[in-house]
């Protein structure tokens, strides 16, 4: 009895060790993850301590989200701007096409959005579940300051989603009765 003790203690701390050596070597994560995390907290000086000329900058999660569609949906403007310059690919979709600029948009970040059309993102876009661009999303939640940039930038008001309705119709839909006659009214 006395050596099976033994020989259940041997193999408790065999799996105790093996255990730690296993997290140990697990506990810091890869680079992509890094700047993932980095991008949707918006740690500028991480960000600028993790990049480097060889740094991935269009690492992908379980979503296919980027760095830059995490910063870009969470306004972090500084961080938007640095993963461009690393030469972030703007117009990268996620699974459902989506980009960072409509979730710029969804999200009322005037300035991200003005600045993703400034470097040539696509302004008209549609995502594939539903068709809506980012006008149509700005419009739908009410977000005046972004569809006025969108405007600004060339958006094609008159785009319809897969149901037929256009970001005016959004914008009525959603008790956004401004931004819809604005919509409706003519090219300025």
């Amino acid at each position: 009895m006395n050596i099976l003790l033994r020989i259940l203690a041997l193999v408790a701390i065999a799996i105790l060790v093996a255990f730690a050596v296993f997290h140990q070597s697990d506990s810091t994560p890869e680079p992509g993850a890094q700047l993932l995390d980095i991008a949707e907290h918006g740690d500028l000086s991480a960000l600028d301590a993790l990049l480097q000329p060889s740094t991935k900058v269009d690492v992908r999660d379980s979503c296919d989200w980027t760095p830059l569609m995490k910063a870009a949906l969470y306004g972090h403007s500084e961080i938007v701007g640095r993963l461009l310059d690393a030469g972030a690919q703007i117009d990268a979709q996620d699974k459902g096409g989506y980009t960072a600029m409509m979730l710029a948009a969804s999200n009322d970040h005037a300035d991200i959005v003005d600045m993703l059309l400034t470097r040539g993102t696509m302004v008209d876009h549609q995502e594939q579940t539903q068709g809506w661009t980012a006008l149509i999303w700005a419009a739908g939640k009410g977000h005046a300051e972004t569809v006025e940039t969108l405007l600004r930038h060339g958006a094609d008001r008159t785009l319809k989603d897969f149901a037929g309705r256009s970001a005016a119709d959004h914008a009525r839909e959603g008790g956004h009765e401004a931004i819809s006659e604005q919509l409706a009214g003519s090219s300025h």
